[in-house]
């Protein structure tokens, strides 16, 4: 994986009421992907960071790929500007989709949307369904409790200690962009109901 020919999924918030430093680090990010030939693949939201990120990647002269379930085309949701829209049906289509479409995974703030893709990209990574890295852009210190509860998880062992290697945390969009150059490895070896 060196960049070029990458394509990315981006996991975001569409809230338009977040601090610029969030709304900074997807403008960053998305000017990276441009400027590395990085596909981008995300939810093709047009508010947030995701709007952010995408009128980022398209100012920059890069490709973004949006994947939406019709009825949030249909409230008004959607990019209107994307290198491709694709429209699904559902919402579990869409993530499917998304997850399908990458080389990567990356997860910048969100809420609850963010959270619970993040949290199934990472549990299809446990299952062996995704094999791509898994990045979490811990801008502002955004997802120190999230973290905290990873390591909860594993000292009570709800989740074995060998796969805190499915993720990789960074805090700049530089630091993302160059462990997409050049990821670890992970293999997946772990049993999931190991001590």
């Amino acid at each position: 994986m060196r960049g070029k020919g990458l394509t990315v999924v981006v996991y975001c918030a569409s809230s338009r009421e977040v601090d610029e430093v969030y709304l900074d680090a997807a403008k960053r990010l998305g000017q990276l992907f441009a400027e590395n030939g990085v596909t981008c693949v995300n939810g093709a939201g047009n508010q947030g960071l995701m709007g952010a990120l995408n009128d980022s990647i398209l100012h920059h002269g890069g490709t973004v790929k949006g994947v939406i379930p019709r009825f949030m085309a249909d409230a008004g949701w959607c990019h209107e500007r994307l290198s491709e829209t694709i429209i699904t049906e559902t919402i579990h289509e869409r993530k499917e989709c998304m997850a399908n479409l990458s080389d990567a995974a990356v997860a910048l703030p969100g809420g609850l949307g963010t959270l619970e893709e993040l949290s199934e990209i990472l549990t299809w990574k446990q299952l062996g369904l995704y094999k791509h890295p898994v990045i979490i852009l811990n801008v502002n210190g955004y997802y120190d409790m999230l973290l905290q509860f990873f390591d909860q998880m594993i000292a009570e062992k709800f989740m074995n200690d060998g796969f805190r290697t499915m993720w990789e945390v960074v805090t700049t969009p530089e630091e993302a962009m160059e462990l997409l150059r050049n990821p670890s490895e992970w293999s997946g070896n772990v049993s999931k109901y190991g001590d």
